[in-house]
């Protein structure tokens, strides 16, 4: 087991209400304390609210993502800078749902990361190849392409990022990596953070894919994985506590 605590974190998406979210918090919060660290990262609308049910306890909050841009006319966007107003303490950037149906570049992913770090928001930086990708040999080129990116952009803030590997084709259909196949992934973007930072046995290395009660603890086993980034299982507060409990 890594000596690096762990960190789970929960990814609402495009779910919640504010009775639905109030329910599934106080869940959360009644099952502490947590060996491991928590946070939840909730559509943009329910931050306040989340804020105050969170703001006495240890778990953090966070959001799915934020704008490349401090301020300006770009409708429809969130900066970091807003995010840090409402105490949030991670932003998901480059998740694979933004980079398919928003056609989100390495580059502008990248760009989000140091957006975030600029305002204090450590930025949860997604990778993950798709089932041809993987099919095709080419797993490794991808995902080291995605993270050079935000390497190269970071620069000497890199180690301050979260990394989350979630292989695509993990994502929501109810297949997830075996243990050894993210094991040897994580292992390679280490590898990688470890050129670029002296700091890279420090960074915390997050799977996402599908975690449920009965693949964490395997998973959390592995050396180079140090916690989740959890879909479907973080609106259930039974299953987002037993991941929780799993990882420490």
């Amino acid at each position: 087991m890594s000596a690096r605590r762990k960190l789970v974190v929960g990814n609402w998406k495009m779910h919640g209400s504010h009775p639905a979210n109030a329910e599934l918090l106080s869940g959360i919060m009644a099952a502490r304390p947590f060996a491991a660290d928590v946070a939840v990262c909730v559509p943009f609308p329910y931050l306040p609210a989340t804020a105050l049910s969170l703001i006495d306890s240890d778990i953090r909050w966070g959001a799915q993502d934020c704008s490349a841009h401090k301020q300006g006319a770009y409708t429809g966007e969130v900066s970091s800078t807003m995010l840090a107003e409402l105490g949030c303490r991670f932003a998901i950037v480059g998740h694979s749902e933004r980079r398919a149906m928003h056609g989100e570049s390495d580059q502008l992913v990248a760009d989000k990361a140091l957006a975030a770090l600029g305002q204090g928001v450590t930025p949860i930086v997604c990778v993950g190849e798709t089932l041809a990708q993987r099919e095709a040999g080419e797993t490794a080129g991808v995902v080291k392409r995605q993270l050079s990116a935000v390497i190269h952009t970071l620069a000497h803030c890199v180690s301050e990022m979260v990394v989350a590997y979630e292989p695509v084709w993990a994502i929501g259909t109810g297949l997830s990596a075996t243990p050894e196949q993210a094991q040897e992934v994580h292992q390679l973007l280490r590898a990688q953070l470890q050129a670029a930072t002296p700091r890279a046995e420090q960074m915390k290395l997050l799977y996402g894919g599908s975690v449920k009660p009965d693949n964490a603890a395997a998973l959390f086993a592995k050396p180079d994985i140090d916690g989740a980034l959890v879909g479907g299982a973080a609106l259930k507060a039974v299953d987002f506590v037993a991941i929780c409990r799993a990882a420490g």
